[in-house]
């Protein structure tokens, strides 16, 4: 009898420690998932969901599109963002370049926000590829907010001054070339306005954006007048590309 008990004793207490490493490995489990979730992911495909939408010219950083945004891939580490796109006449462009300076590649997605009637605009995002963080980027509207412009009329033509970072262009129109100038929009009739055309672009290893200044319709069609010419410094100190030298180009 004493053998029986000791026998099922022993059974007993083998089952109970089986039982409590077996309890132990889905608490362990789930915890990895729930940390996983918060941070960039490494895997070898995408999600079976996603498409690709765009690569860099050197396959290492990729664009796919899911249900609700997009997915970078940047050798394996992925990283979901709920950014502004739409499909436009191209493809969003992926670019795996240096743009801060410290001789380490960054990705770069500039993706199709708006297109229309004279409206044509898109958005950069830069990401450090360490940890697929976003790197701020002054906005075009920012910079355009601290460019002063002014239009007057004399007899059939426009003269047009834009004053950017202490530099003043000035150049004149002929109103005979403005189809919708004889209908100008109050709030703009002695300004012009920013925000149809904005195109963000790599040239030579820099972040650079254009911003098209016209004079604003009633009908909310600009009749375009120049073309400003921005290009982005990579500030270290702030973590953020600012606008570094302002050119103004007429429309001519």
């Amino acid at each position: 009898m004493k053998k029986g008990i000791g026998l099922g004793a022993l059974l007993l207490s083998a089952v109970l420690v089986i039982s409590g490493c077996a309890s132990d490995k889905p608490a362990s489990g789930l915890l990895d998932v729930e940390q996983s979730s918060a941070a960039v992911t490494e895997q070898n495909e995408p999600e079976d969901h996603s498409k690709l939408l765009s690569a860099s010219e050197d396959k290492e950083v990729k664009l796919y599109e899911t249900a609700d945004g997009v997915i970078v891939d940047v050798n394996g580490r992925q990283k979901d963002f709920h950014w502004e796109m739409i499909h436009g006449t191209y493809d969003p462009l992926v670019y795996h370049v240096d743009l801060t300076g410290d001789g380490k590649e960054e990705a770069v997605i500039i993706l199709i926000t708006g297109q229309g009637t004279e409206l044509d605009t898109n958005e950069a995002h830069v990401l450090n590829v360490d940890d697929l963080s976003e790197i701020k980027i002054q906005k075009a509207e920012e910079i355009a907010a601290e460019i002063e412009t002014e239009v007057r009329k004399k007899n059939d033509e426009l003269q047009i001054s834009v004053k950017a970072q202490g530099k003043e262009y000035k150049f004149s129109k002929k109103i005979s070339e403005l189809p919708l100038a004889h209908e100008p929009d109050d709030k703009f009739k002695n300004k012009l306005y920013f925000g149809s055309v904005i195109l963000n672009s790599i040239k030579e290893q820099k972040l650079t954006v254009e911003l098209a200044g016209g004079l604003q319709s009633k009908s909310m069609i600009p009749d375009l007048i120049c073309t400003v010419h921005v290009t982005y410094k990579y500030d270290k100190s702030q973590n953020e590309f600012t606008a570094d030298h302002i050119e103004v180009i007429p429309d001519i």
